[in-house]
């Protein structure tokens, strides 16, 4: 009497039968969804706040509920501030701020959060970053932020740096801006008096304009350089005078 053996079983010979109980490469099934962690990132004036808000935009059309967080905007008020004018309220955030509870906060006024925008997140601290990417791991929110790489001496802010090291995806911005010379500029420095200066606090707020009192505490400004003009301190032929300025952040 002959036997039949199932195709499920793997000593059937039947190859179909094999494999039927392994999952395909690269299969999700089973796996936990997570958040997304977005870093976007670039030097001033490339448009990091504008690009901000158009994703919060695109986000809550679509039903989406989000909240936007920011620290140290331009405008020195709790918002998220375009050049190009567009504006949105934010949540100004503090270094003892902690955003999880922020969120779960949220939560219990009966306020949904499906994703998190975080402008100027060069600013937020380390053990923030943390908290963020644990909300995308633990309960599926999605998180992009917008920031500076680098601050007016060439160095990772604390910030960025925690952002590279745990975002999902890095992403440097597309708008290119230039160095006076013509290249590629990266590097934001800071000028007072229309000199580079090298050392000072690491945070100081201030914009790529012109200041309106030379020799006041609003002299100070900065400057998109290449790496070869940040390192001479050439500021260029006119130092940023009668040039027009870029827009955005």
């Amino acid at each position: 009497m002959s036997e039949t053996r199932s195709t499920d079983d793997p000593s059937s010979g039947d190859p179909s039968g094999a494999l039927s109980a392994v999952p395909a490469a690269g299969s999700r099934r089973g796996l936990t969804v997570n958040g997304s962690v977005k870093y976007f990132y670039g030097p001033m004036d490339c448009g990091k706040s504008t690009l901000a808000l158009q994703m919060d935009h695109n986000h809550s059309r679509q039903g989406r509920r989000g909240l936007l967080l920011t620290r140290l905007d331009r405008s020195r008020q709790g918002q998220i501030t375009s050049r190009i004018g567009i504006t949105r309220e934010a949540v100004e955030v503090d270094d003892d701020m902690d955003l999880a509870e922020l969120v779960r906060k949220s939560w219990a006024a009966g306020r949904r959060v499906d994703y998190l925008i975080i402008d100027e997140a060069q600013f937020f601290t380390p053990t923030q970053v943390e908290q963020l990417t644990q909300l995308a791991d633990d309960v599926q929110v999605d998180i992009y932020a917008f920031g500076i790489a680098t601050d007016f001496r060439g160095k990772l802010f604390p910030g960025s740096a925690r952002w590279f090291e745990l975002a999902d995806e890095v992403l440097p911005l597309q708008v290119e801006v230039l160095c006076w010379c013509g290249r590629p500029g990266r590097f934001n420095a800071r000028v007072v008096d229309d000199q580079i200066v090298r050392d000072g606090a690491t945070v100081v707020v201030a914009d790529t304009v012109a200041p309106a009192e030379p020799g006041t505490a609003d002299a100070v400004r900065y400057q998109v350089l290449c790496r070869a003009h940040h390192r001479s301190g050439d500021l260029g032929p006119s130092s940023g005078e009668g040039t027009l300025p870029l827009t955005s952040q």
